[in-house]
């Protein structure tokens, strides 16, 4: 079962099979630990995308100066605290994670092994750093910001579309946004901000499991929500056809920060380039691979983003694209 979008697969298939690649090696063997929520890419993807190319640029290759231990939870997120513990039972160098939910269960197994995360929107917030530029711990790596620059963007783009929308329902992942003392996940001051200062009225829907859908759908549609979003969260993202569905019936224009959603009838998504912000975790991999404190190494942000509007769909749902909005897209599906 696929859980993950391809961008993101394509990204990983350096990890889930040996690199058969030449390259200036490093002088030790090291081990990674790599824990992920998700599933392990299809065979026909391994060892393949870029980054193979980084790691071979950096000088490691499985099977020679790099032993990596693969921990993917197919889908299960309750599974990651015991797979964060058995990496750390087989004494990895670092751990490299994937989303909030498996940072914040590496986080909870060790306070000594050096970790390094991607895709966290609020890390701070989730008790997994002190701040960005001084981590002050044993975990670092690259946020996928959850912040006004996102939010803001994403509902700024909905109301240029249809400036007359006000209700705006969100459906949220509390499970996935806990943090390391164990609290739920809320949303975000940013989101509400945004949204207050964009005119909207926002209702959040929080779903923990498939059956949840069904009844906040229709908790939305008794509310008359005239637009939708949603947050990211692999169960978020294996039910993505299934929001985009309910979405385009009640004809509500939709905004989604990862394009997956897009790809499947979304209206549109802002975010950021997913694998410009992987590669800048591999370098930080290697950066602690060969000595360096994750103390040391400042959180980074995303630099690059894309706009991903589906032309197909807002025709669908009786909606014109502006051009002023059109004109920002970085990709148009028809």
């Amino acid at each position: 079962m696929r859980l993950i979008g391809l961008a993101v697969v394509l990204a990983l298939s350096a990890f889930v099979a040996p690199l058969f690649v030449e390259a200036q090696q490093a002088s030790k063997v090291r081990t990674m630990g790599i824990l992920s929520p998700y599933s392990a890419p299809p065979p026909e993807q391994r060892g393949r995308g870029l980054m193979a190319e980084k790691f071979k640029e950096l000088g490691w290759i499985e099977g020679q100066n790099l032993v990596i231990e693969r921990a993917f939870a197919e889908g299960r997120e309750d599974r990651l605290p015991e797979l964060a513990e058995t990496l750390v039972r087989r004494r990895v160098d670092v751990i490299w994670t994937l989303g909030p939910s498996a940072a914040v269960a590496a986080a909870r197994a060790t306070k000594t092994i050096p970790i390094v995360f991607w895709g966290v929107g609020r890390p701070v917030e989730m008790g997994l750093i002190s701040g960005f530029a001084r981590p002050g711990g044993n975990v670092t790596g690259v946020a996928f910001s959850q912040g006004a620059e996102i939010i803001g963007k994403q509902l700024e783009f909905l109301k240029q579309i249809s400036p007359g929308m006000k209700r705006l329902a969100w459906i949220s992942d509390p499970e996935s946004g806990r943090t390391v003392s164990g609290d739920e996940g809320v949303a975000p001051p940013v989101l509400q901000d945004a949204a207050r200062i964009l005119g909207f009225e926002l209702r959040l829907y929080p779903v923990r499991r498939p059956e949840d859908f069904d009844a906040i759908f229709a908790a939305a549609v008794s509310w008359r929500a005239q637009a939708l979003g949603a947050y990211v969260s692999p169960l978020l993202l294996r039910e993505r056809r299934r929001i985009v569905e309910f979405a385009n019936q009640y004809r509500l224009p939709s905004s989604f920060g990862i394009k997956d959603f897009v790809e499947v009838g979304g209206l549109l998504s802002y975010a950021p380039d997913t694998p410009t912000t992987v590669l800048q975790s591999v370098v930080y991999v290697d950066r602690i691979l060969r000595g360096t404190r994750p103390a040391d190494l400042p959180v980074e942000q995303p630099t690059k983003f894309e706009l991903v509007i589906n032309l197909k769909t807002a025709k669908a749902i009786g909606l014109t694209i502006p051009p002023s909005v059109l004109g920002q897209a970085d990709q148009v599906i028809e």
